[in-house]
């Protein structure tokens, strides 16, 4: 039988068969595949409190609340020196005796002297009154007596002065003399005491902060936390207390310092530390890790997963960071999921598959 097929009805047949295997997703001798995906590590958005703090941490220095020099008043040999150096001294202690018998010897001499004087001065006025003597003799004498009254009063005091207490709580520091040393007043330092309890922390920071410290200093306290290198237990807490009034024209800063009841003692004088200041705190914040934040040509953008494990890029506006956590102030809504690592592999549109980020294997 001769068949009836043309050369062009041959090729239609062969161009039918071919769109029906096109259309059937396949191409002869090999098996379907499945969607490439992108294994990625993700979190979802929550909301949080955020503290807003100045960034980078300045770093400050530790000062006594109070210092003070001790210097004797008198000249004369120490007979008693009543502390240890380094000890904690309360307000009104006894810290140092001079040699006081010079001033009392001097005390009981000038006080003879006024006793004979007071006794002429009441004559005087005796005979005064009896206009027997010349108003300038009167008054010489009422100034001879005068003059021993003020002596006297000016040996007790000097008595006085031979016990030195401490003018407020503190602690020593180390003795400059010892007792048997003769001490000359007032230019020999014997000791310094310092008040830290409490203490300050003085810091500076730039002066672009200052509008925004002295706004909310107004209307709050500031909270100031403080670390340093191997401390244990939690941070120091503080509160700011004195803005400078002026801004160092070298540096661009202002001057700080902060207040701490310093009751562990945790906090000593000359101390370096890192001090955050927290300006103010913002409520209900939405949050993603930092490092789902990805840098595009136009800003910030974030890839979200969606229902149907495709991925979209969003761009956001982002604020502040705090542990490790960025505030994203628009774009994107609390309980969404982001993605946090393998964001290169990704375009918009892409399927992902979601690794666990505990697993022992790499993702490829």
């Amino acid at each position: 039988m001769k068949s009836f097929l043309s050369k062009s009805g041959t090729e239609i047949i062969a161009a039918a068969l071919a769109g029906a295997m096109l259309t059937n997703g396949c191409t002869p001798g090999k098996p379907t595949q499945p969607a490439a995906t992108a294994p990625v590590l993700v979190a979802q958005a929550s909301t949080t409190n955020v503290p807003i703090r100045i960034d980078p941490p300045p770093v400050g220095h530790v000062m006594p609340f109070s210092s003070v020099t001790i210097r004797p008043q008198i000249g004369g040999a120490i007979s008693k020196i009543s502390f240890q150096e380094g000890q904690e001294v309360k307000q009104g202690d006894r810290l140092f005796t001079i040699d006081s018998r010079p001033m009392q010897a001097a005390l009981a001499r000038d006080k003879a002297q006024l006793e004979n004087v007071s006794i002429q001065f009441d004559r005087e006025q005796k005979l005064f009154d009896q206009k027997l003597v010349s108003q300038d003799e009167f008054d010489t004498s009422r100034a001879a007596r005068d003059t021993l009254v003020a002596t006297v009063q000016s040996d007790e005091v000097n008595l006085e002065y031979c016990e030195i207490r401490a003018p407020f709580d503190g602690r020593t520091g180390s003795l400059q003399f010892h007792e048997g040393n003769v001490v000359k007043a007032p230019d020999d330092t014997l000791l310094t005491i310092n008040q830290i309890h409490p203490i300050y922390v003085q810091f500076a920071v730039p002066e672009q902060f200052l509008p925004k410290i002295q706004k909310q200093m107004s209307r709050q306290p500031l909270p100031v936390t403080v670390t340093y290198e191997n401390l244990e237990g939690l941070p120091p807490q503080g509160e700011l207390t004195f803005i400078d009034n002026t801004v160092d024209t070298s540096t661009g800063t202002i001057q700080l310092k902060a207040t701490f009841p310093n009751e562990g003692e945790l906090l000593w004088p000359g101390q370096f530390v890192q001090v955050t200041l927290t300006l103010a705190e913002l409520t209900n914040a939405v949050v993603v890790p930092s490092q789902a934040v990805q840098t595009g040509q136009n800003g910030p953008l974030i890839y979200v997963v969606k229902a149907d494990q495709t991925v979209e890029m969003r761009p956001v506006k982002t604020g502040v960071t705090y542990n490790n956590l960025t505030v994203v102030e628009a774009g994107l809504n609390a309980g969404e999921t982001v993605v946090t690592d393998g964001q290169l592999r990704l375009t918009p549109g892409v399927t992902v598959n979601i690794k666990n980020p505990h697993s022992s294997t790499n993702a490829p």
